[in-house]
């Protein structure tokens, strides 16, 4: 990630806009990292990745259905002794 002063952006705001294009900028003031300028395409990508929370009153039952079949992978069954 490329890292940009506040006043190096006031002063190329369309150089530093180009760049965020390609990859995230980070703009710092005093040194210290204030924002991240990202693109509008790669901002909506990350906001996609959001999971949304339920209640456990919320949860269709069709879910809690696939919850109660779903096996828990053999590598993990170690965190069951975590349960006691």
């Amino acid at each position: 990630m490329r890292h940009v002063s506040s006043q190096e952006l006031q002063r190329n705001i369309g150089q530093v806009q180009d760049l965020a294009l390609q990859e995230p900028v980070s703009i710092t003031r005093h040194g210290r990292e204030r924002l991240v300028l990202l693109s509008a395409e790669e901002y909506r990508r990350l906001k996609n990745r959001d999971k949304q929370a339920l209640a456990t009153n919320e949860i269709p039952e069709w879910l809690a259905e696939k919850v109660g079949e779903a096996e828990m992978d053999a590598r993990f069954a170690h965190l069951d002794a975590l349960m006691d």
